[in-house]
């Protein structure tokens, strides 16, 4: 093979090796010299945002995107474990995506870490949680994937603890180590169930078995798919195991920066990943629908009853893992990586101005409280959201009849539009629908252009729905059409309470509903905290 051949798959792999040798130095040596450490962070990962880029060009010019070495077999005709790499529009998406994030946050970090007697081997483990994440998402190989699923949870757990005298910040660690182990063993069986079915791990080999796939899955492949969804659960903070994202504010900001903006969103990446044999599996994505669409409904209500910017953030995140998950398992693809590249992108900017938002925060207000709206407003909200919609959908060219995930996502956005134009009136006054209208309309027409250009993108890399129309898709799709709007009349009515029900839900909303209580109080009997100040 030419060496111009080999450019996108091999140099693929100098975006993580160009932080590994920063990760590599050992922490003694790295706490001796900080300064240097920060400086060769910045650059590693400015080098790996420069190789990501080369990638995309060499892609975007066609060159081909996989290379693998020589195996070793394994057992039960599972295939064979190998390095081997597969750049396609999904990875280099991704690799671009987590790149430019690990730029942002390690040039934030240098400065955030000033002071700190240990920043040195925090960049260090900055270094190696970045390398690990780049790994996995270049790897071509299942096995592979799961190494570097497995390497990164464990990178990321010493970022967690690194103020090891905290207990909330350990308690979070635990419970975040517990649930990661949990997801790795689903999905370290989740591949071997689906290797020796399939007779391979490589995952275009995988795409290509299960192109022309005709019938039921066999049980093997089913069970797979269940723990691939379950690994996906854990690995998005999804209900009830959702706790240890909330108390993980203890670390260091830029910590919450890259889990937010970046790790916790590998659930829906390997979901996209797997899609050849998800998009067959209506079970398990059902199971997948309902436990994300009850994790947006609870985590959308709570985040507004929070007082903490930071803790509201990682409601937020919740919720929208929720949402990510939920358009994975409509089958939604190409939509859940267009949310995986926004959200990512917002969150970063959230967490790393979170000081300045408190500020602005505490700046005079010369305005005084603004009045929640009227029944009638939310309703002609509503109604002027789903009218935009269905005039996208007419331009489009957009077929509902026979397709609920289409209209599970027009009930989706035509809220967001509503919600859009509630806040514009809210702020500007009645004389504004006009302006909160064209706002609206800029929107929908944006999401259709963006969904659009993702679609052409991502979906030559995914699998498409084997029975886009099954009864549990349907089930799926009604919930999801009837929550989006449901959702929105409570939050509106939970901003400003009036009936003893609604305060006394906002109290027990702010606790969450004590779901993750109890598993706080089981977990401290399991594993207790060490004593203060005793190293873990």
């Amino acid at each position: 093979m030419a060496m111009a051949e080999l450019w996108s798959p091999v140099w693929a792999w100098a975006a993580p090796a160009a932080l590994a040798w920063v990760g590599a130095v050992p922490a003694a040596a790295a706490n001796a010299r900080p300064q240097t450490m920060a400086r060769a962070n910045v650059a590693a990962a400015w080098l790996a945002l420069l190789v990501a880029m080369g990638v995309a060009a060499a892609h975007a010019a066609g060159l081909p995107g996989q290379w693998r070495t020589s195996g070793v077999a394994l057992p039960f005709s599972m295939g064979e474990a190998r390095l081997s790499v597969d750049i396609n529009s999904l990875t280099v998406v991704m690799l671009l995506l987590v790149s430019y994030v690990g730029v942002i946050v390690s040039r934030f970090a240098a400065r955030y870490m000033e002071g700190d007697p240990d920043r040195g081997r925090f960049h260090k483990w900055l270094a190696l949680t970045l390398t690990c994440i780049l790994v996995l998402i270049t790897a071509g190989n299942l096995l592979l994937f799961a190494a570097a699923w497995v390497a990164t949870s464990l990178s990321l757990h010493q970022l967690l603890v690194f103020y090891r005298q905290r207990p909330m910040a350990v308690l979070a660690a635990h419970k975040k180590f517990i649930a990661s182990r949990l997801g790795d063993a689903s999905l370290l069986v989740a591949a071997a169930l689906m290797g020796s079915t399939l007779q391979t791990l490589e995952f275009a080999e995988l795409q290509a078995r299960m192109a022309d796939w005709s019938g039921p899955l066999p049980l093997s492949l089913e069970v797979a798919s269940v723990l691939i969804v379950i690994s996906a659960m854990l690995k998005s903070a999804q209900f009830p195991l959702h706790g240890w994202l909330i108390q993980v504010m203890e670390a260091p900001t830029p910590v919450s920066a890259l889990l937010h903006a970046g790790i916790v969103n590998a659930g829906a990446f390997v979901v996209l990943r797997t899609s050849p044999v998800l998009s067959y599996a209506n079970e398990a994505l059902m199971l997948l629908g309902l436990v994300s669409l009850v994790t947006l409904a609870l985590a959308s209500l709570v985040m507004l009853t929070q007082t903490s910017i930071k803790v509201s953030l990682a409601w937020s995140t919740t919720a929208q893992m929720g949402f990510m998950l939920l358009e994975c398992a409509l089958g939604l693809y190409s939509l859940a990586m267009l949310h995986l590249v926004a959200h990512s992108l917002y969150k970063a900017h959230a967490f790393l101005a979170s000081g300045s938002g408190a500020d602005a925060y505490r700046a005079p207000v010369l305005r005084g409280p603004v009045a929640a709206p009227s029944r009638l407003a939310v309703v002609a909200a509503l109604l002027a959201g789903w009218g935009l919609m269905a005039g996208l959908g007419a331009l489009a060219g957009w077929d509902w009849k026979g397709q609920p995930a289409l209209i599970a996502v027009t009930s989706v956005v035509a809220t967001a539009a509503a919600f859009l134009m509630l806040q514009t009136v809210a702020w500007l006054g009645a004389a504004a629908w006009g302006r909160a209208l064209a706002h609206a309309a800029l929107l929908v027409v944006t999401y259709g252009v963006l969904h659009a250009v993702f679609d052409g993108l991502i979906n030559p890399s995914v699998q498409p729905l084997a029975q886009p129309q099954a009864p549990g898709l349907w089930i799926l799709a009604a919930l999801t059409t009837l929550t989006a709007p449901a959702l929105l009349l409570m939050q509106r009515r939970l901003q400003q309470p009036r009936a003893a029900w609604q305060r006394r839900l906002v109290i027990h909303l702010a606790n969450g509903l004590y779901v993750d209580v109890w598993i706080t109080r089981l977990l401290e009997r399991l594993w207790p905290l060490p004593p203060r100040g005793a190293a873990t």
